[in-house]
């Protein structure tokens, strides 16, 4: 793979995937992908998947910036999905939407859509620009 640095041992599928993405950007279209064994020892079924999950991050990443249709209706899906704060359909979108689903539902997220997230809780974006906006139309 394309490492951009040798000293990341246990995550060259993440530093390779920083070369993947900009060779896929510059029009390298086949990724050979690594896993956070790479280097160490043969990997697990989990490493591979790590692995292959992070290599369609940078294929996508390259893909948005090659101005592909596809890649871009799906990021837009997912803006659109994030600033509703319409969670099913931030997970059906998610690249692994099992872990993301792992992930928010371990969180004590609130039921439902139209709740931020325990990271941002009432300082979420989504939540404070609608108030802004009202704010600022009453106040001219």
């Amino acid at each position: 793979g394309p490492l951009v640095t040798d000293v990341a041992s246990g995550h060259d599928h993440i530093a390779s995937t920083i070369g993947a993405a900009m060779s896929a950007a510059a029009g390298v279209d086949l990724l050979c992908y690594l896993t956070p064994a790479e280097h160490l020892a043969l990997p697990d079924a989990d490493e591979v998947k790590e692995g292959l999950i992070a290599y369609r991050i940078a294929a996508h990443a390259g893909d948005l910036v090659k101005m592909r249709d596809k890649a871009i209706k799906w990021d837009m899906a997912m803006t659109e999905a994030r600033r509703t704060l319409d969670w099913e359909k931030q997970l059906a979108l998610s690249i692994d939407p099992e872990k993301a689903a792992l992930i928010h539902s371990r969180t004590g997220q609130h039921p439902g859509n139209n709740v931020p997230c325990t990271m941002c809780g009432g300082a979420c974006v989504y939540m404070m620009l609608p108030q802004q906006k009202n704010y600022d139309s009453t106040t001219g």
